[in-house]
């Protein structure tokens, strides 16, 4: 029955070439990839039915590997402020899909103290109850 199942396309990290240029097209990059992980979050909350539970465990990887390449291509951002919007749509991806550890440890990256309260105001969550004690 290998007929009827679909190929699936590649997800932007997944491309070739995946090594932007310069800070405007790694930035560029980087909000492609948390555009596509979100959708693909979107689509684990909508999966129902008998390979429900396999298909979540595919998507999760396939997110996973999103966030992975967003935060190498980050990495390698020159321009503090750049890279702190970069990194704020990162954490924002891991807020939501609850990776609280990983937002956490991202928000303390982000240079631009306005920018990490303006997180922390959207995202409360990201206050962690252990520093705040």
């Amino acid at each position: 029955m290998r007929w009827f199942q679909k190929e699936r396309k590649l997800d932007v990290w997944e491309a070739t070439d995946i090594q932007p240029a310069g800070d405007i097209e790694a930035a560029h990059a980087i909000r492609d990839i948390c555009t596509s992980a979100a959708a693909i979050v979107e689509h684990m909350a909508s999966v129902h039915g008998n390979k429900a539970e396999q298909e979540r465990a595919s998507d999760a990887e396939r997110y996973q590997a999103g966030i992975k390449c967003a935060i190498e291509i980050a990495g390698k951002i020159s321009d503090d402020a750049m890279r702190d919007v970069a990194v704020s749509q990162i954490v924002r991806l891991c807020v939501k899909v609850n990776h609280l550890k990983t937002a956490r440890v991202l928000l303390r990256a982000i240079q631009l103290e306005k920018m990490r309260a303006e997180l922390i105001a959207e995202c409360p969550a990201l206050i962690d109850q252990d520093a705040a004690s």
